[in-house]
This record gives structure tokens, sequence and C-alpha cells, in this order.
């Protein structure tokens, strides 16, 4: 038995992992601490908002922020993330998304390696599963960790399709979408796959029929599978606040230096860190061959090699999201194709993070192949191959980075027992407080009236089941944007980054200061050094306007039409609830 647990000592620790971590967050449940920014804020409190409200699965159906929008406009129900949260608790359906992520890139990678190795793949698999492994523990944007997760499941289905091509695999490849996500992962896949065929044809001088077909199966499912995505997209003659979206316009140095950061940094959506060791590894490795195949005299098989391709992904990438930043490539694009006016074309970026780590494995296994298996020699690279692959793992689990949640809750739990106090960070539970807000509604007898929140996120009452005229939603009608702006319009005119942010993005409805850039605080401890509002009550109203919570007490809210009408005191809140005077 401790013969077969040594053998297979990678799926022990996988699991071991698997297990901590689920164990962690079920002891500590709703006092875990999740990242709140593009996460709690955002998709978290819309699958609350549509469980609340039974718009899962609902057509023609409006969901209650932002004045009412359409259920189309949310993510599709066809999807492994979203149905996590038709059938588990939301808390319980996040975690079960990170645990899944993990899983799904265990899974996909030790297809791929199996596929790519053939023959020589149980020599390899200790790497495959601690590949799969460290790719799966990035703490990527969670929404959309699983469509990261799978990307290699992607890769292996296209493989295979091209080189024995069957039913069932053309069927798979047409039920990948329900893993992934057309916005951000779906449009660069078909993309990516057209070019391949291409850039196959002219080498293969002839075009692969079975991959030329996979295009179709592949955009078919993602039509099925996202159709609400697509019913907007192609039937709707509804602006929206893309169309009104003011980009980044940089000069050509620039371009090239945003290209450089992110090719080293990545960006916050897809923080692989990979420039803590990953990338000195694949740089080092592409300088040592390189330099060996001039040595030699054998230039061509810098092109030939499968891991320069990846490098050259990886550049190809880094380019293409600065260059977005060029107005007038962007420009092209847009009046070539105009339904990609606002599109984020730029989220090439979002492969970079496999690819990364697809090489820096690739450099491990090679070490693996350098020397026999039974010397010395041979044994001890192997030992430092899997030693780096630990690494880069444990970097991982131990930066502190935006999306680290496993990290952020034991931190935080561990300093509150070392001092003896809570953290001033918002838990899940504290976050949302919806015992609190509940009260609220209970004593008001709230029956569904447009409300706004002053002070925190608009997710906060959505969650709750409260219909707010705020909200955060990058995909939104333009009319409704510039409805809304007549509400905060005293605010946008005294802070002129806060005119900015609106006018050129949007995607952040909410009640802005009128002296401050943001009033809305990541932590419990809240001091403003103005307590008016600034807003357009008349406008308010108009749009069904009936109350604003507030973590502030208004000291105008007389001259602004607001009357009190209690306080609540919460763990984590103190609200004070206004209405609009009648």
């Amino acid at each position: 038995m401790g013969k077969r647990i040594l053998k297979y000592w990678y799926a022990v620790l996988i699991g071991l992992f698997l297990v901590s971590a689920a164990a962690v967050y079920a002891y500590f449940g709703e006092g875990s601490y999740i990242a709140v920014h593009d996460n709690l804020d955002l998709f978290v409190a819309q699958m609350q908002m549509m469980k609340n409200t039974g718009s899962f699965f609902a057509h023609g159906a409006e969901v209650p922020f932002l004045g009412g929008i359409s259920r189309d406009n949310l993510p599709s129900e066809l999807s492994l993330y979203t149905l996590l949260y038709v059938l588990f608790p939301s808390f319980t359906a996040y975690i079960a998304g990170y645990l899944l992520k993990v899983a799904v890139a265990v899974a996909s990678v030790w297809l791929l390696a199996k596929d790519w190795y053939g023959d020589s793949f149980e020599e390899y698999k200790p790497l495959a599963a601690l590949f799969g492994f460290t790719y799966g523990i990035l703490n990527l944007f969670p929404a959309f960790g699983i469509p990261f997760a799978s990307i290699p499941l992607a890769v292996y289905l296209l493989r295979r399709i091209y080189r024995k091509p069957s039913a069932g695999l053309y069927a798979a490849l047409f039920c990948y979408p329900f893993l992934s996500y057309f916005s951000y992962f779906g449009f660069f896949l078909l993309a990516y796959l057209a070019a391949a065929v291409i850039w196959l044809g002219f080498r293969d001088r002839k075009v692969s029929k079975p991959l030329a077909a996979a295009l179709p199966a592949l955009a078919a499912g993602y039509v099925v599978f996202e159709y609400r995505l697509f019913g907007v997209m192609l039937f709707s003659d509804t602006q929206t606040i893309r169309s009104t979206m003011v980009e980044a316009d940089l000069s050509g140095g620039e371009i090239l230096a945003q290209s450089l950061e992110v090719w080293k940094y990545g960006m916050f959506h897809a923080e692989s860190l990979h420039h803590k060791l990953v990338l000195w590894v694949c740089v080092i490795y592409f300088l040592y061959r390189s330099l060996r195949h001039l040595r030699e005299k054998r230039g061509r098989e810098i092109l030939r090699d499968p891991y320069n391709l990846l490098m050259l992904l990886l550049v190809f990438n880094s380019l293409i999201y600065g260059i977005y930043s060029w107005g007038g490539f962007r420009r092209l694009i847009e009046t070539l194709l105009p339904p990609l006016k606002g599109f984020q074309f730029n989220r090439t970026i979002f492969f970079s993070p496999f690819l990364w780590y697809a090489a820096f494995f690739m450099v491990l296994q090679r070490m693996y192949a350098a020397f026999p298996k039974g010397c010395r020699r041979g044994r001890l690279i192997r030992a430092g191959a899997c030693g780096l692959a630990l690494a880069a793992a444990a970097i991982i689990l131990l930066t502190p980075t935006r999306y680290n949640d496993l990290y952020a809750t034991c931190r935080n739990k561990a300093l509150e027992l070392v001092r003896g106090k809570e953290s001033d960070a918002f838990s899940y539970g504290e976050f949302y407080s919806p015992e609190l807000f509940e009260e609220i509604k209970s004593e008001i007898g709230y029956m569904g009236e447009w409300a706004a929140a002053y002070g925190f996120h608009p997710a906060v009452l959505e969650y709750s089941g409260i219909s707010t005229l705020d909200g955060y939603l990058g995909f939104y009608s333009q009319q409704y944007k510039e409805d809304f702006r007549r509400v905060i319009a005293p605010a946008l005119e005294r802070v002129e980054a806060s005119r900015i942010y609106y006018d050129d993005w949007g995607a952040r409805a909410y009640l802005y200061s009128g002296t401050d850039l943001s009033v809305v605080s990541a932590s419990k401890e809240f001091t403003v050094t103005d307590r008016d509002i600034y807003i357009d009550t008349e406008a308010f109203a108009e749009l069904g306007g009936r109350y604003i919570f507030s973590r502030i007490r208004l000291s105008n809210a007389e001259e602004a039409g607001l009357q009190l009408v209690n306080s609540y005191e919460g763990e984590a809140y103190r609200v004070y609830l206004y209405a609009v005077e009648e």
C-alpha cells in the first residue's frame, strides 16, 4: 500500500489539496474571505438575483437591477458554472466552482498530455498531473475559472479530430461550450482554429477537412449553449453602452511598453504569476536552445520547435493586447466588422496563462527526457523538475493576488486568532449581510420598490432581493445610461474624474460622491470627509426610485428631498434608509 501511494504521490497531493480546500471553506463557511472586485460585486450577486426571481430559465423576463434588465443579458443557464447556482446556495456554488475548476484543469491537461506523448505518457504522468494542478490553482477571474481550466480540453479535442475524426469527437466539441464562454474564449478559439486550418493547409499542402468541419461544429455549439447572448447580439436593435465606451489611444511606444508589461506580468483577470519563476525558466531555455541550434548550424529547427511556437503565441497575444489600444487599428476593425464595435479583442491575453505553463512544463518534460531514468543523474534531474513544478504551485498558493480567496481566508483567520480581533475586510457573509437587509425589508413592508445604494455596492441590495436602479453590468441600454446620468449629474459635475469614468465607460451605474473619487469602501471601517449627497432626486423619482440605502448619515437629506426612515445596525454595516419625500 505504501509503495502504491509513493508511486502515485502526485495524485495524493492533488487529492489532499482538494480535500483541505473544501474543509477550510466548509469550516469557515460564509465567514470566508472572498474577493469583491468583479466578483461579489458582479456575478455572484447576479446569480443570486436570478435565483431570487426564479429567472434562470425564464424567457421574456426582466431582472430587477439597472431599472429592469432583460434576463438575456445575463449568463446562459446552459453553462456548468451557472447551473451550480441553480442547484446550490450561492456560497456553496461559488466554492464548488473553484474546486471544479481545479478538477477540470487536471483532467483536461491529463487528456492532452496523454494524447501528446502517446506511448511515452507513462513516464511523464507526474509532470502531467502537476501541470494540470498548477494551472488549475491559478487564481484567475473566478466566474470564468472553468472556461480558463477547460482550454486544454478544447486543444485535445481538436488534435483528436485532426488526426482521426469521429461523430463522438464532433459531438464532444459541440458540447464543449457548456464549459466555456463565447465572449471571453469562444470567439478566440474559433479564430485560432481558423488560423490553424489555414496554416496546416499550407504546411500539409491540403486543407484538413476534419479540422475545417470542426469550425461550424464548435460555432454551432456556442450559438446553442449561449443562445441568449446571440439573440441579443444579432436580433436586438437596442443601442448599448458598448457603442459609446471610450478606449485608450496610445502611441507606438506606449503600445510596445504595454505589450511588454502584459507579456511579463499578465493582467489582473488572468494573473498567472509567471514572472516569479515560470518566465525565467522559459526564457533561459529558449535562449539556450536557440543558441545551440545556431551554433550547430540548424537554424531552421528554431522555427520547427513546438516550444518556440508557444513562445511566439505568447508574444502575439501580448502584442494584440497592446495594439487594441491603438485607436486607428481599433476603428479599422470596427469599420470592417461593425458587430465588433466595443468588443474587446485584446482578450487573447486570457489564453496566455495556459501557454506560459504549457511552455514551462515542456521544459520540465525535456529535462525528464535528457537522461535515462535509472541513472543517478537522471533521478536528480527528474527530482529537480518536480521540485520546480512544486515551487511554481507554492508561488501560486502563497501569493496574495486579487482572487486568491484561499490565501485570504487562511491568512485573515490566522491573524484574527493571533490578534484576537476580526479583520477589517469583509467576509462573504459580512459583505452581503442578508439578515440585516431582510430585517429592513420586513420592517418597512418592502414590496419591490426601486432603490439605490450609497457608500456600498448595489450588489449588496440585489443579493437580498431589493430592486435597484443602480448596478454593475458591461452590456445594457445606452438610453438607460443617459437616464441614470440625470440622477447623478450633480455629483459628476463636481468631480471630473468621476464624470470621465462614467461617461467613457458607464458599466458601474452607481451613486457617486460629489467630493471623493469613491465612497464605496472595501473595509468595515468607513469614514468620509463629506456627508452630503449630490443627486437629482426628481430624476431619481421619475425612474421610479423610492429608497436610498446609505452607509453615510446624510447631512443634506432634507435639502436633497430625502426623508430618513430609520437606521439599522448589522455586524458589518450601519445602514441609513432614506425615502424620497412625497
